[in-house]
């Protein structure tokens, strides 16, 4: 009887703790089938080790991992899985050795995702504070030829042959591999912002191992805010996306639902996307209509779940290849569409911010990247970051 009324105890308290678990994401990544020449360079994932870096944005003291296999087409292997606070942002492999701790799935340090699968490790007790660096090392055993990743990382990962934790001279590549998310565990008012978006988002033309995308300076200014210090900012932009398809990585209306509704804690949902989907259009104002009638889709759906949905204009592009008479009228319906509808929750204006106010179909020059006139540059993607209305998410 005593023995049983321990056991009983113990399923209470375990219950009880469950419960008041609130995860939030704090880090995060948009998945996708890596392309060929994207794909983990020799000696390969299998039978080796990868030191991957990542930086969140809300600290915790308790965090999981989610890995995914969705876009291979046969299982992967995984070893063992550790967590270390990095000490850099990705300009090295080095860690606080210290601070490394085990990763288990179910119990098990080790874990085969089946094709298509995604996996969340137990939780562990780990501190990582406000922005700082989390280096995410997986052993792997046999792996998929087909990968699942993120090939935008602007971080570098590190890849070493064996089963091994010295990545000593490793070979670096500046991508990422099956990991997905970090989550922890917040306080029940914490939350999470959630951007869709491509490119412009993924940060092409900021700078590699710095994490000044502009996603990064908007959640710097959250956390530096008494009233939106809690706030998580996850980052779900792939470079070359559309919205309605033919972009690189899955079309946005076919992976929001995974890509907005499937993250933990998410109180708000930020739109930018669609500059891709107007410069490979045939007829800008129809394309506009259509993204339009997609973001709609997305705003019922939040709405119904209690997440506010906040419209970002899309910033100009005339000089690049994208630009054409029909191209910029689809623009602007889109914009004036997420300036007036009454049913977004609030607008980011970005156009107004970096468009150059003598030519406001064009970007402004000291923020271009490459003079390709559609992607910024560190200072354009500042300039982003801090245009946000921060009262939007008190």
């Amino acid at each position: 009887m005593k023995k049983l009324l321990m056991m009983l105890a113990c399923m209470l308290t375990t219950g009880m703790a469950q419960a008041e678990e609130h995860w939030v994401g704090t880090w995060a990544t948009a998945p996708q089938l890596v392309e060929r020449h994207n794909n983990p360079p020799q000696p390969g994932l299998t039978g080796n080790s990868l030191r991957e870096i990542v930086q969140v944005s809300i600290g915790g003291k308790r965090i999981r991992l989610k890995l995914t296999n969705e876009f291979s087409n046969t299982p992967t292997e995984i070893k063992a899985v550790e967590l270390a606070i990095a000490k850099t942002a990705g300009s090295s492999s080095d860690i606080d050795e210290k601070s490394t701790v085990k990763l288990t799935f179910g119990g098990s340090e080790s874990i085969t995702m089946a094709a298509g699968e995604k996996v969340v490790s137990d939780a562990v007790d780990f501190k990582v504070g406000n922005r700082e660096n989390v280096a995410i090392t997986i052993h792997y055993g046999k792996t998929s030829e087909s990968v699942s990743g993120h090939p935008g990382s602007r971080t570098t990962s590190y890849l070493k042959a064996g089963n091994t934790t010295d990545f000593t001279d490793a070979i670096r590549t500046d991508h990422w591999y099956n990991i997905l998310a970090l989550e922890v565990d917040a306080p029940k008012k914490a939350g999470a912002v959630v951007i869709l978006g491509n490119s412009i988002t993924d940060g092409r033309g900021s700078t590699t191992n710095v994490q000044n995308r502009w996603a990064d300076v908007f959640s710097r200014r959250l956390l530096e805010n008494k009233k939106t210090s809690m706030i998580g900012v996850l980052n779900m932009g792939i470079g070359g996306n559309c919205v309605l398809g033919g972009g690189l990585g899955p079309a946005g209306v076919k992976r929001y639902p995974r890509d907005l509704f499937q993250q933990e804690g998410v109180k708000w949902i930020i739109l930018f996307e669609a500059v891709n989907d107007l410069g490979y259009s045939r007829n800008g104002h129809e394309t506009a209509q259509r993204i339009i009638d997609v973001y709609k889709q997305i705003i019922s759906e939040a709405h119904q779940k209690g997440i506010k949905v906040f419209g970002a204009t899309i910033t100009p592009f005339k000089g690049n290849n994208y630009f054409s008479e029909n191209h910029e009228q689809g623009r602007t319906t889109l914009n004036e569409w997420i300036r007036t509808s009454k049913e977004l929750d609030g607008v980011i204006d970005f156009d107004k911010a970096v468009r150059d106010p003598n030519n406001l179909q064009a970007m402004q020059k000291e923020f271009l990247f490459e003079n390709d006139w559609l992607h910024l540059n560190a200072k354009g993607y500042e300039t982003m970051g801090n245009c946000i209305d921060l009262k939007m998410f008190k």
